[in-house]
C-alpha cells in the first residue's frame, strides 16, 4: 500500500525523514491494529488515514518538543496499543522502550507488534506501573516518560514519576487545555520532586483537534515511600 503522502511531508517538515522501510513498519502497524482489534478492544479507531493522524502523527508529535535523538531510554506507561512509543520507536531506532500496561492482552498484541516489525529494544511488561516502578531495574532510569491519555496529572506524576531519572524528562500527552489539572496538581508535583517545564499546545493537521503535551522535569530522586501501592493514586490523588 502506497505511503500517505500527507504524513511524510508533514513528518519531513520536523527533520524525520521516513525511509522505505519505516513506511513498510507503519503500513504493517495499522495492519496488525485492524487485524487484532477484530478479537480484542485496543482503539476504537481503524480506518487508516484516521489511524495515521489520531495515533501515528499524534504519537510522533512529542518529538517535535522533545528532542528525541538525546534520549537513550524511554518508558511508556499505560501504554495500550502502543501510542506513543513505538511510532516514536520506529523513527528513532536508537531508543531503548519500556512499554508498561496492565492488561495482558494488550501486552501480547505489544510483544507480537514489535517481532512483526523487526524492532529491537522494546521490552514490554505486563503489570501496574505502582508495582513496575519499584523493580530496581526501572526505578530512577529513564531519560524521558510518557503517557498519553491516561489520567490526571496528579494521578500520573505518581504513576510516571519514579520511572524518571533525575534531570529526566515526564511528558503526559493530553487533548483539551491542561491548565487546570496543572494547577491541581501543584502539591503532587512538589511531594513528588519535580517542576513544570514547558505545555506545548497544536493541533492534529486535518481533524484541527487540540493537542497538549505538559512536560516536567523531575529535579531529585522520587521520595521512597511512592508510587504507594496499587489503586491508591487513583483512589486518592496526591493534594
Amino acid at each position: 500500500m502506497k505511503p500517505l503522502i500527507w504524513f511524510s511531508e508533514l513528518l519531513s517538515q520536523h527533520g524525520i525523514a521516513l525511509t522505505d522501510e519505516q513506511h513498510r513498519q507503519f503500513d504493517t502497524y495499522h495492519r496488525l491494529l485492524a487485524d487484532w482489534n477484530e478479537r480484542m478492544n485496543l482503539t476504537g479507531i481503524t480506518e487508516r488515514e484516521a489511524v495515521y493522524e489520531k495515533h501515528f502523527y499524534d504519537s510522533v508529535s512529542l518529538s517535535f518538543f522533545v528532542d528525541l535523538k538525546e534520549v537513550e531510554r524511554m518508558a511508556d506507561i499505560g501504554s495500550g496499543a502502543g501510542f506513543p512509543s513505538i511510532p516514536l520507536k520506529i523513527c528513532f531506532p536508537q531508543l531503548k522502550v519500556l512499554i508498561v500496561d496492565s492488561l495482558n492482552k494488550r501486552i501480547q498484541f505489544l510483544t507480537h507488534l514489535a517481532s512483526e516489525l523487526r524492532l529491537s529494544k522494546v521490552e514490554c511488561v505486563h503489570g501496574r506501573a505502582e508495582d513496575i516502578a519499584r523493580v530496581a531495574e526501572h526505578r530512577d532510569a529513564y531519560d524521558l516518560v510518557t503517557a498519553r491519555a491516561v489520567a490526571k496529572l496528579n494521578v500520573l506524576g505518581e504513576f510516571c514519576l519514579p520511572f524518571v531519572k533525575k534531570g529526566g524528562l515526564f511528558a503526559a500527552m493530553k487533548g483539551s487545555d491542561p491548565q487546570e489539572e496543572i494547577r491541581e496538581a501543584a502539591a503532587s508535583l512538589r511531594e513528588l520532586r519535580e517542576e513544570l517545564v514547558q505545555v506545548h499546545a497544536m493541533k492534529l493537521p486535518h481533524e484541527q483537534s487540540d493537542r497538549h503535551i505538559v512536560l516536567v522535569r523531575k529535579t531529585d530522586a522520587t521520595p521512597k515511600k511512592y508510587p504507594r501501592k496499587a489503586g491508591l493514586p487513583i483512589k486518592q490523588p496526591l493534594v
